[in-house]
């Protein structure tokens, strides 16, 4: 497995510069004998049926984003992928429904395999942009959550040049936080970035047994969304 580099930051256009510590020479190996079926990670324990739902506004309309773990597996480089599902209501009109396929490898790091996005505009499909799949056109799975969180750790969560670059950084664990939702202890904050957004950071909190539970830009922007319900899978 590819190991979590260091993190390093600095001055951008206002926003953060996140160095996974690879050089940019980003080449994980992935050995499917070395993924579990089950994602238990308890910052992203994704387990079939478990349903999280965010409200929040996104340029001064109100988003909803429902996030349900399906039955549905799907293969990508050998490994037998978890589906999840994501759903994005502005204003209570669908604008974005895409599947993200996630695996647990055995140490208990959960990495993003890629995902198939459907666009919407007035209830029509406009657009699949975004959408990738780990070794296909040069695409590399990333860790989103890692099974030791560490405060000072950054990693690459997706890579398909010039598309999908996202990277974050662990910037406090054993924390607390309130959503709608409710108080947690034992909260981990990341942050958020993409060299393909350089101004543009998000600030994301993760509470144990719980999965996220909120995403907040910090800078390049405003808008974030907070859980308001969540139920959990089997």
């Amino acid at each position: 497995m590819v190991p979590l580099g260091l993190l390093v930051v600095a001055g951008c256009g206002g926003g953060a510069v996140i160095d996974p510590g690879d050089g940019g020479e980003y080449a994980p190996v992935i050995d499917p004998g070395r993924f579990v079926e089950v994602i238990d990670n308890p910052y992203l324990p994704l387990k079939v049926g478990s349903r999280w739902v965010f409200e929040g506004e996104s340029d001064g309309q109100v988003e909803r984003v429902e996030v349900v773990v399906t039955q549905e597996t799907r293969i990508v480089m050998g490994v037998r992928t978890v589906v999840v599902r994501d759903t994005v209501s502005v204003d209570g009109e669908v604008v974005e429904d895409t599947f993200d396929w996630f695996a647990q490898d055995a140490d208990g790091n959960v990495w993003y395999f890629g995902e198939d996005v459907s666009d919407f505009e007035n209830g029509v499909l406009v657009s699949h942009a975004g959408s990738w799949e780990a070794g296909v056109d040069g695409a590399l799975p990333g860790i989103v959550m890692p099974a030791d969180p560490v405060v000072g750790a950054a990693y690459r969560q997706e890579f398909l040049a010039g598309e999908a670059e996202d990277m974050a950084e662990v910037k406090a664990v054993g924390g607390t936080a309130t959503v709608p939702f409710g108080t947690f202890d034992d909260v981990v904050t990341t942050h958020d970035w993409t060299p393909l957004e350089p101004d543009v950071v998000e600030e994301k909190l993760y509470a144990a047994g719980i999965g996220n539970i909120s995403s907040d830009k910090i800078e390049g922007g405003e808008g974030g969304v907070l859980l308001i319900e969540f139920t959990p899978g089997t």
